[in-house]
């Protein structure tokens, strides 16, 4: 199985814009004591997370970015917890709810404005799912066109699966901070895939260790191809095995 990272077509004819974001999230955390790191994580969306339901004071909470103390976020957490699927990763910077805003110019039937979401149109995600393609939920937007018919877009929400092969990584990288665990990596300019940590069963998802990182299969390939669903380019990614 070969594994991708999809991109945004740059052609001139895809002028789609989202002035868009989420309307909840868990906020950053205050610098750490002992690495003095801090902040929040990208990539971590669950766009299908309803917390409506939730007190107004918390909902304001969740609305606000800002920093907060460790113990302070640790609630946080665990009161989207219940709402979140189960497995969730629930780090600082986590987004949640249907993007919320307006949108603007001519989308492809797949569209990545950054490259850590992906859109994809109500009807590419219906002949998707009949082509067998798997990992597809779909989350619409609660956003505003001005077009007379505007598209029906709809944001994956994504597992996270897999980690890259330790051969992409640095052989003298730091051990993990103690006090908060940060292991101070970045994502390689060239990631290799541990193949033994790939997903059968998914054929999109976020990779586990950097969740900015979306992959897809030669199977969603294929099957975007065969349909001639436009707005998206893929790079192929390497893969290696354990004993390589």
């Amino acid at each position: 199985m070969k594994f991708y990272r999809p991109r945004r077509d740059p052609s001139p004819r895809y002028t789609g814009d989202l002035n868009a974001k989420h309307p909840w999230g868990l906020p950053g955390v205050e610098p750490c004591p002992t690495c003095r790191t801090g902040g929040g994580v990208g990539g971590l969306e669950y766009p299908c997370v309803d917390l409506s339901g939730l007190p107004s004071t918390e909902r304001k909470k969740l609305s606000d970015p800002w920093p907060v103390s460790r113990e302070e976020f640790s609630r946080l957490r665990e009161l989207v917890r219940p709402l979140a699927p189960r497995g969730a990763l629930l780090e600082p910077g986590t987004r949640l709810g249907p993007l919320t805003g307006s949108g603007s110019g001519y989308f492809g039937q797949l569209f990545m404005q950054d490259p850590w979401s992906i859109y994809v149109r109500r009807e590419a995600l219906e002949r998707l799912r009949e082509a067998g393609i798997q990992g597809l939920q779909g989350c619409p937007l609660d956003v505003r066109f001005r077009a007379h018919r505007p598209p029906e877009l709809m944001e994956l929400q994504l597992e996270l699966q897999g980690r890259v092969h330790p051969d992409c990584l640095p052989a003298d990288r730091k051990p993990p901070c103690p006090n908060c665990g940060n292991d101070f990596l970045k994502l390689p300019e060239h990631p290799i895939l541990a193949l033994d940590a790939l997903p059968v069963s998914l054929d999109v998802f976020r990779l586990a260790a950097w969740p900015t990182l979306i992959l897809v299969t030669e199977r969603w390939v294929e099957a975007v191809q065969r349909l001639d669903l436009d707005g998206l380019l893929f790079q192929e990614l390497e893969v290696r095995n354990a004993n390589h």
